[in-house]
């Protein structure tokens, strides 16, 4: 039987990692020059969630972290990279990988991205964007680059999340895995 120490952990934890995805979502919305990596730093705590307490509360830290955003932070359109990419990515990412076939992962994730950015651009590229000067850069070229940025970043998460795993993981600061 759970005891009411465990059903807490959840709770206070997803607290503490909301307050922290706050403050970094407040700061993506206000430091231009360092916004993407903030989204990308933001898509951690979401994988902190599923990590130390599962999918369910994960795909819970994600909703209310939107539903937060939205209320609290004063720029709607910044929180926007988070709800269609970088705040769903941690679970998605997990649910992939579970399949554990490499290519097929692969593939999943790419079309998980390229569907993100056309969805994202399609619902709010003309509202937003058309009265902005957008570079002209082929397509032929963009797509390709743009993919590439990605697997460097779900690369970089990978060792992020191993990073955690093995050194900061609050049960291996005791002689863990380390």
């Amino acid at each position: 039987m759970e005891t009411n120490k465990q059903r807490a952990r959840p709770i206070a934890l997803g607290g503490i990692l909301l307050a922290l995805l706050m403050g970094n979502l407040m700061l993506a919305g206000t430091l231009p020059s360092f916004e993407l990596t903030l989204y990308a730093f933001s898509s951690l705590f979401s994988a902190i969630m599923i990590l130390e307490t599962g999918m369910r509360n994960g795909w819970i830290f994600f909703f209310a972290a939107v539903l937060l955003a939205f209320l609290l932070l004063p720029n709607k359109i910044a929180i926007l990279p988070y709800v269609f990419f970088f705040g769903p990515y941690g679970p998605v990412k997990y649910h992939i990988e579970s399949i554990r076939n490499r290519i097929g992962e692969l593939v999943l994730k790419l079309l998980f991205f390229n569907g993100s950015v056309a969805m994202g651009y399609l619902i709010f590229g003309e509202l937003f964007f058309r009265d902005i000067g957008i570079p002209a850069f082929p397509l032929p070229l963009l797509i390709p680059a743009a993919q590439l940025f990605f697997l460097l970043y779900d690369a970089i998460f990978t060792h992020l999340i191993q990073y955690y795993r093995r050194r900061l993981r609050p049960d291996n600061r005791n002689g863990g895995d380390r």
